[in-house]
């Protein structure tokens, strides 16, 4: 990818669907043509009845997350093993990059921390994370009873992941940037 037009637009986050089982093998085609891109793994523990392994499998099965310029998006279609760029109104769906590092954030952390009520906050409400092994995520209130529950939503793809985090750690959120 030629860096004077990768200068001409914006750059966005865009998501790639691939064939099945292929999001590694077109990370690193994407990767080597000279895209931004990130996979999500996910370690787990798999157990057989003879053997115990970790396995690394990508959060989103079939998805990839593209960094590129609007006027190049087509030219991912030329990657083999992509099925698809998702859309949204006819045009690439754009994921915003607070929502990649909240999926940074949250495949870096490892456990839970406890939430306690808030009454400041009200349901759908976008809070940010300022401390805590969660920080910098940001995410919609998901409940404000007794347990107190954040949502970090990928608006693009229509999905999301719920987390718990204690009240002191959260602040309303302010956009600076998308």
């Amino acid at each position: 990818m030629d860096n004077e037009d990768k200068g001409n637009a914006q750059e966005i986050w865009v998501v790639v669907k691939t064939n099945p089982r292929a999001e590694k093998k077109v990370d690193e085609r994407l990767s080597n043509a000279g895209f931004t891109t990130y996979l999500p793994l996910l370690t787990t523990l798999k157990v057989w009845s003879d053997r115990k392994k970790k396995v690394i499998t990508p959060l989103i099965p079939s998805t990839l997350f593209v960094k590129t310029t609007p006027k190049l998006v087509t030219t991912i279609y030329a990657i083999n093993g992509i099925h698809s760029v998702l859309k949204f109104l006819g045009k690439p769906a754009i994921v915003h990059d607070y929502e990649i590092e909240n999926l940074q954030i949250l495949l870096n952390q490892k456990s839970e921390s406890d939430l306690e009520l808030v009454d400041r906050y009200q349901k759908g409400e976008l809070v940010q994370v300022v401390s805590g092994p969660f920080k910098g995520l940001v995410a919609n209130v998901l409940k404000s009873t007794s347990s107190f529950r954040l949502v970090v939503e990928i608006e693009s793809l229509g999905s999301g992941f719920v987390v718990n985090v204690s009240k002191s750690c959260v602040e309303k959120w302010v956009k600076i940037n998308s």
